[in-house]
């Protein structure tokens, strides 16, 4: 059976979702922004046993949306039945699918048979998925044990991160956890160097102010079982050089966001501020660290994003492989019309990026 989850389900729904991005906060956070947000659970004998939630994006100009149901689990055929229906509710080209389902864990594959299931439904044609024509998420992550000893996790390292983290100390580099507002003006400013420096588009401010205010760590009352963010800046000579927005969700750390000065690179402040948030998770009691994104096994590494990658390898996490993006057809013609304006869009981009 299918239900709406109302706010006093909250609890019980963070309970069986596994991602930030699936968890009540977001979808909280999400309708601030000013998208619609579908949040449902499967309930067996009067318990809830699994949830989703997806946003509704509006196409501008036309009566058309777009769905994205981001991080959720394993798609099921009950699951593929309920978002048609929701898509059809709702004047959906296509759902956007990205599934926090792990294919691959370095060499080793991972949850061969249900992933089995779900690619023979890619092939029937009741569902018309396809792969995804613009994914959001990369394919591949690292996610660090949290659960070894602090002289376990610095000998996993590379030794230039541990020698990285020697030179930032040496030099008096400080890391701190401020949720402030001042402290969110500070991040914003470097993120918005950051990505100018290095070419990337990032939402607005906005969207992260909202983000901020809707589950900074001041509201969270130390319950991980909520979405919280904790805002960490390290500091040099009393200038503060790098932010990171990391996130809790239940037994997991994240990085989503980071920013930097091109100042004194010599001071290593980036690697520190790394250590330190492990240090931090460490001490929460949680289990992993998702670094939120990598490039694949064996990169390029002339590739622009290959320093980002590099940059959280050496600190010794283990490389995953994600099942991938997917869209759900809703409307199989104004699908391949989309998929045309899409490109078209994003070659522009591209163009006046450069």
């Amino acid at each position: 059976m299918v239900i709406d989850i109302l706010e006093k389900q909250k609890e019980t729904y963070n309970n069986v979702v596994n991602h930030p991005l699936q968890s009540y906060e977001w979808g909280e956070f999400r309708e601030k922004t000013g998208l619609s947000v579908v949040r449902k659970g499967f309930e067996t004998n009067g318990k809830i046993i699994s949830g989703f939630q997806l946003t509704i994006h509006k196409i501008p100009h036309t009566p058309f949306t777009i769905g994205y149901l981001p991080k959720g689990d394993m798609p099921t055929k009950d699951l593929l039945d309920e978002l048609k229906k929701i898509g059809k509710k709702y004047n959906c080209i296509f759902i956007q699918l990205e599934p926090n389902v792990i294919e691959k864990q370095e060499a080793r594959s991972m949850n061969q048979e249900e992933i089995g299931t779900f690619k023979s439904m890619i092939h029937d044609s009741r569902f018309m998925i396809q792969t995804a024509t613009h994914p959001l998420f990369t394919k591949y992550s690292f996610i660090l044990n949290l659960s070894k000893t602090e002289e376990e996790l610095l000998k996993g390292m590379h030794p230039k991160a541990r020698y990285n983290i020697r030179v930032a100390q040496r030099h008096g580099v400080e890391v701190v956890e401020d949720n402030s507002q001042k402290a969110f003006e500070t991040y914003w400013h470097l993120m918005e160097e950051t990505t100018k420096r290095q070419k990337f588009y990032a939402h607005t401010k906005n969207y992260h102010q909202l983000q901020f205010e809707t589950f900074r760590a001041l509201k969270n009352e130390g319950k991980t079982s909520n979405l919280s963010s904790h805002l960490f800046l390290a500091k040099y000579q009393e200038k503060i050089l790098t932010a990171w927005m990391l996130f809790v969700f239940k037994d997991t750390l994240y990085y989503p966001y980071g920013a930097s000065s091109s100042e004194h690179r010599e001071v290593m402040h980036s690697s520190l501020i790394m250590w330190e948030a492990i240090r931090f998770g460490k001490k929460l009691g949680l289990s992993q660290f998702d670094l939120w994104g990598a490039m694949e096994e064996n990169p390029n590494p002339k590739d622009p994003w290959f320093g980002f990658h590099d940059f959280k390898r050496k600190f010794g996490p283990t490389h995953v492989t994600f099942i991938g993006s997917y869209d759900l057809v809703i409307n199989p013609l104004l699908y391949q019309a989309y998929k045309i304006s899409d490109k078209i869009r994003w070659m522009l981009l591209k163009a006046k990026a450069h």
